[in-house]
């Protein structure tokens, strides 16, 4: 059975050890990256089953690290921050992260955060597996083994989570889906900025299908209810 690995990057080699101290009793390997460069490489040279990051990293930051893992690869990033506001959480979730730890952190709620995010992308990669439904509407195709879509023959760029919400209406057309059942759906748990947070995802995954433009919207929204798939 393959073994779990876990990338720890921060620039704060404290910081990074006690991380790494938790991890290991918790049964996993780790490996440590002390700047954004190092990090990315790590990712390229290893097989990373979830990866924490740092935001403010030298070399580059948290956010172009989670850019760069995000053109080739789906696991599960938890970014660890001294940035607190709800915006900046919500930048970091729309940047592609699955969960925003703020510092300091309890080390025991950051593992317990950690078995999560593993559980649900085993879960969610197993339920995808099962089904691998082709979902074909007004020109979009969804492939959901390849995690991938396409517009009228041209590769739309999603992250992880946009492509989860994506594929989780349009598995439902009509069905319409509360911003709170959303996240619960797509993030695996309760969380009180979902409402903010969705709002953002769809609006970013609007622009990315060109919804601003569109006559027939995919992605309908119904006021004051939620969101569904109009295909």
């Amino acid at each position: 059975m393959k073994s779990i690995t876990i990338l720890i990057a921060d620039d704060e080699a404290e910081i990074a050890e006690l991380i790494a101290l938790h991890v290991k009793k918790e049964g996993y390997d780790y490996i440590i990256a002390s700047d954004g460069k190092a990090a990315f490489q790590a990712v390229q040279a290893h097989s990373i089953d979830l990866a924490i990051l740092d935001i403010m990293m030298p070399e580059l930051n948290g956010y172009d690290v989670t850019r760069l893992i995000r053109e080739q690869h789906n696991m599960p990033i938890i970014f660890l921050s001294a940035k607190t506001s709800d915006l900046d959480k919500i930048s970091g979730l729309v940047m592609g992260a699955d969960d925003y730890v703020t510092k300091p952190f309890n080390p025991m709620e950051l593992i317990a955060r950690v078995n999560a995010q593993l559980r649900r992308y085993k879960q969610l990669n197993q339920s995808i597996a099962a089904d691998k439904k082709v979902i074909e509407a007004g020109g979009l195709v969804i492939y959901p083994d390849q995690r991938a879509v396409s517009l009228y023959g041209e590769t739309i760029e999603l992250t992880p989570k946009e492509f989860d919400i994506l594929y989780l209406l349009a598995s439902y057309p009509k069905k319409v889906f509360s911003a709170e059942n959303i996240f619960q759906q797509v993030w695996g748990e309760a969380y009180l900025d979902s409402s903010n947070t969705v709002m953002v995802h769809i609006r970013t995954l609007r622009k990315k299908l060109g919804e601003e433009k569109a006559k027939n919207k995919l992605i309908k929204t119904v006021w004051g209810v939620g969101y569904s798939f109009n295909g």
